[in-house]
């Protein structure tokens, strides 16, 4: 019998391991399972360990030149990058060389390739691998802090294992350009980004009117919001987008990268959620993997470069939603596991509860010139800019799905 979720791991997710300064480090996966264990959250959960990607798999996606540059590449001296990125994108500051990069990148694909696996093979109806979601890497480049695309990969190895519609849903405060970019031409995947406004953050793509090309157009769609927007904001816009174009498309299976760098704490971008408004996101994804592709959800995590205090809670909270082992924000965390964090980082003032306070409530989109008017003079300022940003993409996109952009009921 299938069981109702599976949680991949293995320790060697955390090879992948750039410079001791990088932001992208690995203490965020390893705090994440302490934290998860330590709630009793994986008591009888046997978690997967997955193999690493062959290169049949990786060459889905990428090229034969940038598996090689990325096997035979060699760290710099301590503390050297080049002004300008090298070919394939490698040896600069983001994408730094690092001792066995190759094997430790193949190892994140084959977690989220053992993850479609067992979904595909009807083992499991969800399943989650926090050390996948490098959703910036293109064919013959490095970007982003990622090396090798898994999610990519994955949606290209269920195309050719019995899926012809595939939905991707990307939460993570940046643009999933790499993972649009394989897809942009093809109508069995639909890519949905929800991201920081791309005039005002890297990867600066992910603009409404990048809606897919030729037989596939209207299969992309980008919702990009302002600096600033809040849980409610974020969750309006969401719901406004995601759910009708799902509903459109018919999915067979939900996969969603779910990067927690919208957060409020997060260091390398401006939007301002919080552990509770990431973990109602969730909680929508999952909901609507069982109303729209009969509970088939792959979900990998990411960005997210609050290492210690955002990380570990929000994804931890991923793991809850998808084993329906849901977490109260309100409960504490561990008191072994706040002296480890102090133990790591004795500069940080670790988390006492699992949320942050943060008010999930939110208005639905009901329509151009629908109600919003709070008498928050700043929440109804919020909310009118997720509104211009909302229509932008249903008229951009909506449309081609044959759907009515105006009708909040599509």
């Amino acid at each position: 019998m299938a069981s109702d979720a599976t949680v991949v791991w293995t320790d060697r997710f955390l090879d992948y391991s750039w410079t001791p300064e990088h932001p992208m480090r690995p203490a965020r996966l390893r705090f994440t399972m302490a934290l998860a264990r330590g709630l009793g959250l994986l008591e009888g959960v046997e978690t997967l360990a997955p193999d690493p990607a062959g290169d049949a798999d990786l060459l889905r996606v990428h090229t034969p030149a940038y598996l090689e540059a990325v096997r035979h590449a060699e760290p710099a001296a301590a503390g050297v990058h080049p002004a300008v990125a090298p070919p394939f994108g490698l040896g600069s500051a983001d994408n730094p060389v690092f001792p066995r990069m190759h094997e430790a990148a193949s190892v994140v694909v084959g977690g989220t390739l053992a993850a479609a696996g067992e979904i595909a093979a009807g083992r499991t109806r969800r399943a989650v691998s926090i050390g996948g979601g490098m959703h910036h890497a293109m064919p013959a480049a490095a970007a982003g802090f990622c090396i090798y695309n898994d999610v990519a990969v994955a949606i290209s190895w269920l195309l050719d294992h019995g899926f012809d519609r595939i939905a991707y849903v990307d939460v993570d405060v940046h643009h999933g350009d790499g993972v649009q970019r394989a897809f942009y031409d093809d109508p069995r995947v639909l890519t949905v980004s929800i991201h920081q406004h791309p005039a005002t953050l890297w990867p600066n793509t992910g603009w409404p009117e990048e809606t897919g090309s030729g037989a596939a157009e209207g299969t992309a769609l980008n919702l990009a919001l302002l600096p600033g927007t809040r849980d409610a904001q974020w969750l309006r816009g969401f719901h406004a987008v995601v759910p009708g174009a799902l509903a459109a498309f018919r999915p067979q299976i939900l996969i969603s990268q779910c990067g927690v760098d919208t957060h409020r704490e997060d260091p390398l971008a401006d939007l301002d959620l919080t552990v509770d408004g990431q973990r109602a996101a969730f909680r929508a994804l999952r909901d609507l993997a069982d109303r729209y592709a009969e509970g088939r959800w792959l979900a990998v995590g990411g960005g997210g470069y609050g290492l210690v205090r955002v990380v570990p809670r929000a994804w931890t909270h991923l793991l809850a939603t998808a084993l329906d082992r849901d977490i109260d924000p309100g409960a504490p965390t561990p008191g072994d596991w706040r002296e480890e964090v102090l133990a790591y980082a004795p500069v940080v003032r670790p988390p006492h509860t699992m949320g942050d306070g943060g008010d999930t409530a939110y208005l639905r989109w009901d329509g151009p010139g629908g109600t919003y008017e709070t008498g928050d003079d700043r929440i109804d300022r919020a909310q009118r800019a997720v509104d211009t940003a909302v229509l932008a993409t249903r008229r951009a996109a909506f449309g081609l799905l044959g759907l009515d952009p105006e009708d909040p009921r599509d």
